[in-house]
Parts: structure tokens; C-alpha cells; sequence
């Protein structure tokens, strides 16, 4: 790779990093969960119900971090834990209404606050460009 593709590169992913930075602290609702607490909500939330074993895998986290992260979510109200039907000693977790809700605040107060910041900073031009950059980003995002 040249010196000055990777030097794009470079500014690219060091441009992305702080804008998801940025989007993280731009909700007051997201701040008072852990990373790995919203992105177990948003898991819960794609997969429908999941048990707390495969939760921890996809998180690549220990069993015991993530006992402990859903113990609080669970004090939140955020999941729903019940036992299993084909086996009592597995439990099935699941969002509950009030995190699905919470979910759809942070998505919220972070959009509104990319939106301001692209109508404040960005030319209808440079708008367009960004419409136009979210096909090529989403086929990165797919690569394996």
C-alpha cells in the first residue's frame, strides 16, 4: 500500500473513531449505561432472546462480567430473565418494554444531535457527499 493511500486511511478511520467518540457522549440516556451494557441491550434486541452463555460470547466477555451486567440491567429493568422451557437451570434473557425504550432515546439524542451538526457545519453540498458515502461505508462495515 503507497504512503499516501495509507495516510487516507489513516485520516479516515482516525475521522470515524471520533465521530462515534463523539455520538457516544452526545446522549445523556447512554451515559449512564457501560458500552458493553448498551451493546448487550442492542443484541437482545436483534436477536430477540438470548441466554446469558451466548450473550457473553458475543460480547467476549467472561460469564461472570456478564452476570454482573445483567444483574444490573435486570435492576434497571431493562431485561426480563426467565427460565428456560426445555431446561429450568437455563435462563432466557430478553428486552424488556423499558429497554427497548431506552434504546430508541439514545438513537434519538444521538440523531439529533448528528442532524444539527451536519445542517450547522455542512454545505448542502457536503450533505450530499455524506448521503452518498453511507453505501461504500456499510460494504466496509460488511467485509470480513
Amino acid at each position: 500500500m503507497e504512503a499516501t493511500q495509507l495516510q487516507y486511511v489513516t485520516e479516515l478511520r482516525t475521522a470515524l473513531t471520533r465521530l462515534i467518540k463523539k455520538l457516544r457522549k452526545e446522549s445523556a440516556t447512554g451515559q449512564q449505561l457501560s458500552l458493553t451494557e448498551r451493546s448487550t441491550l442492542v443484541l437482545l434486541q436483534q436477536h430477540t432472546s438470548l441466554q446469558p452463555t451466548e450473550l457473553a460470547a458475543m460480547e467476549k466477555i467472561t460469564n461472570q462480567s456478564m452476570s454482573q451486567i445483567l444483574a444490573h440491567l435486570l435492576e434497571l429493568g431493562y431485561i426480563n430473565r426467565t427460565a428456560s422451557e426445555t431446561d429450568k437451570r437455563k435462563a432466557i434473557i430478553t428486552l424488556s418494554a423499558k429497554g427497548d425504550e431506552i434504546l430508541k432515546q439514545v438513537r434519538s439524542e444521538r440523531d439529533k444531535w448528528l442532524a444539527q451538526a451536519i445542517t450547522a457545519t455542512c454545505t448542502p453540498q457536503e450533505q450530499e457527499l455524506l448521503k452518498q458515502i453511507i453505501a461504500p461505508l456499510e460494504k466496509i462495515v460488511e467485509f470480513e
